[in-house]
């Protein structure tokens, strides 16, 4: 059976140095702060901000939920980014996804300053990934990278297989795995992708975030591989991910469950990416 990689127990720890961090930044009189703007009335969107403001309390840190009608302008939240880009005490900036489809997501990415862009997302910093220079690396990759960290898993020449190829999981997950110090061999596979059983079967490690309940069963996996699970979907009264948890757990070496897997790492990775923030505008002050 599976040995099982605990997200909740390795963002505790990573949550207990950031704020180390904030104390330092504090005696300096600094106080990180989060800007979080939400769009309409999603609920999971609700569910998720609510979290990411709770969280962010309680590393000592701020942060502010700023929301809007779902029909607001484009332009109008154009000049709500930029207003915040401008104010100083503002060290992080994130927008909600998924946005109204009158929106364009990676239009407004891009208005954010990449030094305050925590999510990661702006092109700017996905470039900066690219080039092996990042400034910040999105959450939930920055989280996995945490959990291979903590249970000491090799991924150098490793072969590590990427189900998914979103540009908030997949494709900076491939990025960071072939940073310079990470030295992985990366596969990403999709929905287009041919014989997906016979490729996942051949990873030393598997990344799962095709959005897609239980994709991945016994037929997927082999003896030895760790396997992390992104995926999160609700089945009556639980949680399940991208992964048959229950079938793939009796042949595979690691596992990340959901929840409690990944989920709690995404966060803590936020919480580092704000913090760094603050420390970067002290240096710049």
């Amino acid at each position: 059976m599976a040995e099982i990689l605990d997200g909740k127990v390795v963002s505790l720890e990573w949550r207990k140095e950031i704020k180390e961090k904030v104390n330092k930044l504090k005696k300096e009189g600094i106080i990180p702060f989060l800007k979080v703007i939400l769009v309409g009335e999603n609920p999971a969107s609700l569910l998720y901000v609510k979290n990411k403001k709770r969280a962010t309390e309680e590393s000592d840190m701020k942060c502010d939920i700023l929301r809007f009608e779902e029909n607001i302008r484009e332009d109008k939240l154009k000049e709500e980014i930029e207003r915040l880009n401008e104010d100083k005490n503002v060290h992080g900036i994130i927008v909600q996804l998924p946005l109204p489809s009158h929106i364009d997501s990676e239009e407004i990415a891009s208005y954010i300053s990449p030094f305050k862009d925590v999510d990661g997302f702006s092109p700017y910093n996905l470039g900066r990934l690219t080039r092996g220079n990042p400034i910040f690396i999105p959450a939930t990759p920055f989280g996995i990278l945490r959990i291979f960290d903590h249970y000491g898993i090799e991924v150098e020449g490793k072969h590590v297989v990427i189900v998914g190829r979103s540009n908030i999981v997949g494709k900076p997950m491939a990025l960071s795995l072939l940073l310079r110090g990470r030295d992985a061999t990366v596969t990403v596979c999709h929905s287009k992708t041919r014989d997906l059983k016979k490729i996942t079967r051949e990873a030393d490690i598997m990344i799962v975030a095709a959005g897609v309940k239980k994709l991945i069963t016994g037929e997927y996996v082999r003896k030895g591989q760790v396997v992390i699970d992104v995926g999160i979907h609700k089945e009556e009264e639980s949680w399940v991910g991208d992964v048959d948890f229950d079938e793939v757990k009796e042949i595979v070496s690691y596992i990340t469950p959901v929840p409690g897997g990944v989920g709690p790492m995404t966060v803590a990775g936020l919480l580092a990416n704000t913090c760094k923030a603050a420390e970067m505008s002290l240096k710049n002050a």
